[in-house]
């Protein structure tokens, strides 16, 4: 049987480089462990780290194609992250003009979770710890 370590990372293309970088990096909090601009590919790639863990690729293509969040189709679904209050993390988002969905309760796990969308319209969850 295979044996995985860990998830390395998680890549997203976006299309407004700047914008995506202060989301990331502003809003979000992750921190940026190196920036390169590859000229060959017209493309920046950031490497973004979460509590100083590898977490997040964000690069930059010329005009990439847009992909759809909605409706809900077949491939990776959403982003999500855990944090340890739902109620102040839904604040700050939204005292950063991001809108927020309401904060809901997983019929499952009985946790609390709200989505909100990156500048590219990814679906990011914010799931109580």
């Amino acid at each position: 049987m295979l044996h995985l370590n860990k998830i390395h990372h998680i890549a997203i293309i976006c299309s407004d480089y700047q914008k995506s970088k202060h989301f990331y990096t502003q809003v979000l909090g992750l921190e940026i462990a190196q920036e390169v601009y590859r000229e060959e590919r017209q493309s920046y790639k950031l490497d973004l780290a979460l509590n100083g863990i590898y977490t997040l690729e964000l690069f930059s293509f010329p005009n990439p194609p847009k992909r759809p969040s909605r409706p809900e189709a077949a491939g990776l679904r959403h982003l999500a992250f855990e944090v340890d209050d739902i109620e102040k993390t839904r604040e700050f988002i939204r005292s950063n003009n991001i809108e927020a969905e309401i904060i809901r309760t997983d019929e499952y796990t009985g946790k609390q979770f709200f989505f909100i969308a990156d500048p590219d319209d990814l679906p990011i969850e914010f799931y109580a710890s």
